[in-house]
């Protein structure tokens, strides 16, 4: 058998789905896959990739790619490639070009945004039409999938994403957890609330804020210290008119002492040490990877009641509430704030449940047999 894949990816930014094909080629080779990786020159993708242990092939641009595709799929057959995954919907017309110029390749989609709008005309029907598999990485995902793409409903599978949850076991000793506190200027004995994503609109930032004020009104007892965590410039992926917008609202309530801006911050499992609440408000997650990354940490987690949030914390888990409603976030923090039990309990539960439910290994494993059931159906 071929247990062998290329993963596409000629995207030029870097988020959640850039992260992807590179967070998970270690445990794919630890399942013992042998990965190759498309990227553009110059890209992070590429570096990443790179990083990963894998050496990509690289193209100029899409136009560079779709011109080169003799090249391709000369370099497939050279390396006894059968199985491609695209995860960019703008990759699939390369990808589907590639199945129709050799028939016996295999093509996978994973939907990492959540398609918004119907993609049924001519040119969607035969791109799709050569995926074998596409991906939905929540149930919240697949329903509109199932609405959205010209495939049948047993060629879209739901495939939760999944994480390694060893690094974001507690290791900081009290002293190095308390350094860390305090260069977020989080004061003693303050209740530390965190929000970690991109400085733009739809992660709610906004709503947040103005629920820490309203927190500040009815709880006036309560000793806590926001915590934003996120790139503050355009070049680390966030809205620089957004972040400037948020400075101006945090100071108009009073809030300037009271919420730190932390920036970009690559040690986001040794942050999460230091904070004890973990807001993820974003109005329509695709599938929510802050909040596993959250609950693994053992974190109490409030999240926004939309998209696929909801999918993975309950109120055995966690806490959940309107994305657009500053009210019911006041409530929702209030009530873990001034609770320290209920949030080790809820914080251990959620732990627990990445364990059993969102693993990358376990991700990992059901993507490859997918792969080897298509390769055994093709052979």
């Amino acid at each position: 058998m071929f247990r062998k894949v290329m993963h596409i990816c000629l995207s030029s930014g870097w988020g959640g789905l850039e992260m992807y094909s590179p967070r998970i080629i270690p445990e794919l080779r630890r399942q013992g896959w042998e990965v190759h990786g498309l990227a553009l020159e110059g890209s992070r993708v590429a570096a990443s990739l790179a990083e990963a242990g894998i050496t990509p092939l690289t193209m100029a641009s899409r136009g560079q790619a779709l011109l080169r595709v003799g090249r391709l799929l000369r370099y497939l057959k050279a390396h006894d490639i059968r199985v491609l995954h695209c995860h960019k919907s703008s990759d699939l017309r390369l990808g589907a070009l590639l199945v129709t110029l050799r028939p016996s390749l295999l093509l996978f989609f994973t939907d990492h945004m959540g398609v918004t709008r119907p993609k049924k005309d001519p040119y969607h029907r035969w791109a799709y039409g050569k995926v074998r598999r596409l991906f939905s990485i929540s149930e919240a995902t697949r329903r509109r999938n199932l609405t959205a793409f010209p495939l049948p409903p047993e060629r879209i599978r739901r495939l939760y994403l999944g994480i390694d949850p060893a690094p974001y076991v507690p290791r900081l000793i009290n002293t190095e957890r308390q350094a860390l506190r305090d260069s977020l200027d989080i004061p003693p004995g303050a209740v530390a609330i965190g929000l970690a994503g991109r400085l733009t609109p739809g992660k709610g930032q906004g709503v947040w804020i103005e629920a820490l004020a309203r927190l500040t009104a009815r709880h006036p007892a309560l000793v806590w210290h926001g915590v934003l965590i996120g790139g503050l410039t355009a070049g680390e992926g966030s809205s620089e008119a957004f972040v400037a917008e948020l400075r101006g609202r945090v100071a108009e309530l009073g809030l300037g002492e009271r919420v730190t801006f932390a920036g970009f911050r690559s040690d986001l499992p040794r942050l999460f040490e230091a904070i004890d609440i973990v807001c993820v408000p974003s109005r329509n997650e695709a599938f929510g990877l802050t909040v596993i990354e959250a609950m693994a940490a053992g974190k109490a987690v409030i999240g926004a009641d939309s998209g696929a949030i909801p999918e993975l914390i309950d109120d055995g888990t966690g806490r959940l509430a309107a994305p657009d409603d500053p009210e019911a976030w006041a409530d929702a923090i209030g009530e873990l704030t001034g609770d320290a039990a209920l949030r080790e309990h809820l914080g251990e539960a959620a732990r627990q449940k990445v364990n059993a439910h969102f693993t990358l290994k376990a991700h990992v494993q059901e993507l490859v047999e997918a792969y080897a059931d298509a390769l055994k159906g093709a052979s």
